[in-house]
């Protein structure tokens, strides 16, 4: 088992990659640096191999299918995971690495948007984006995540052995966050200092239709975690649908002691018997929910048992 897993996914990131390994080394020397290579067109792997980088290779593409090969692949106390495009600072990788190793912390987030992100990206809808889904997340999961999309994290042994990887691409970050927020873990965010691309590198993130299935997954999860709550919405808005056009109704039989609009009265019967059922189904999966946190816990603790066996045997 490592000390810390430095894991760097990468597509087509030749321009960036070597300074990247090299800066990794200055600033945790004993670290292994790991490169998963993605199906790049430019040599990427064999500058990483040239680096001293152990180069490694998942060949579904997009970066969520990256990161599960990582996280199944690799054991370690610590793991720091950082983007192949020399955006991040490696010198904050040591703070976030400690806060890990003795600060007991299972997902340490590093954060962009509290330094110099707005003033170095370009991409004006990034940015929206970013401060969008940050505030989303913050307030229908009741967290304060400085940083949801950041691409510099470190995470803990515990962390990375239970978290199921379901997204395929950059919806990874967000799935990350709110997994760790839902499940109690202990988060910490460090600011970093972000720059942007250097000239020549490009950005594999589409704004729109990667933003899409960001906030795609963002409703996916907050039905899966918050089942009461999502399905208690959707029953408010069939009642308020349902009653709304009740009440006409409603006026003329008291107008005029007949029921004129029939077709309108069985639909908003059924809109009323639609949003019950949807209520109770929110009520049965919470309490689904709630057995599925009580086997996480379990789960989590005999995966943190597996970590102290490894070390032992070290």
């Amino acid at each position: 088992m490592d000390k810390i897993a430095v894991l760097i996914p990468c597509y087509n990131e030749s321009k960036t990659i070597k300074k990247v390994i090299e800066d990794t080394k200055k600033a945790l020397p004993g670290a292994v640096i790991y490169v998963y290579d993605n199906n790049s067109t430019d040599g990427t792997d064999r500058i990483a191999k040239e680096a001293g980088a152990v180069v490694r290779y998942e060949f579904m593409q997009g970066k969520g299918n990256v990161i599960r090969r990582m996280f199944r692949e690799i054991d370690a106390e610590c793991y720091i995971m950082v983007d192949g495009d020399d955006t991040y600072p490696m010198e904050y990788a040591t703070e976030m690495s400690k806060l890990v190793l003795e600060h007991n912390s299972d997902m340490v987030v590093g954060d962009r948007l509290s330094s110099t992100y707005f003033t170095e990206n370009k991409r004006p809808f990034h940015n929206f984006g970013n401060s969008m889904v940050r505030a989303t997340i913050n307030n229908l999961f009741d967290c304060k995540i400085k940083d949801i999309m950041t691409g510099f994290r470190a995470f803990s042994y515990g962390f990375v052995k239970t978290f199921p990887v379901l997204s395929k691409g950059f919806e990874i970050e967000t799935e990350m966050t709110i997994f760790a927020v839902q499940n109690n873990m202990q988060i910490d965010n460090v600011v970093v200092e972000y720059r942007d691309r250097p000239e020549g590198s490009e950005s594999k993130l589409n704004t729109y239709s990667d933003g899409f299935k960001v906030l795609s997954t963002i409703v996916r999860l907050y039905r899966d975690y918050k089942p009461m709550a999502f399905f208690s919405i959707v029953a408010v808005i069939l009642a308020l649908f349902g009653i709304g056009f009740f009440v006409p109704v409603l006026v003329d039989y008291l107008e005029t002691g007949l029921v004129a609009k029939f077709p309108t009265l069985i639909v908003c019967g059924f809109v009323m018997i639609a949003a019950l059922q949807t209520f109770f189904t929110g009520l049965t999966l919470s309490q689904v929910n709630n057995q599925n946190r009580r086997d996480f816990e379990y789960r989590f603790m005999t995966v943190c048992r597996k970590e102290r066996e490894k070390l032992e045997e070290n």
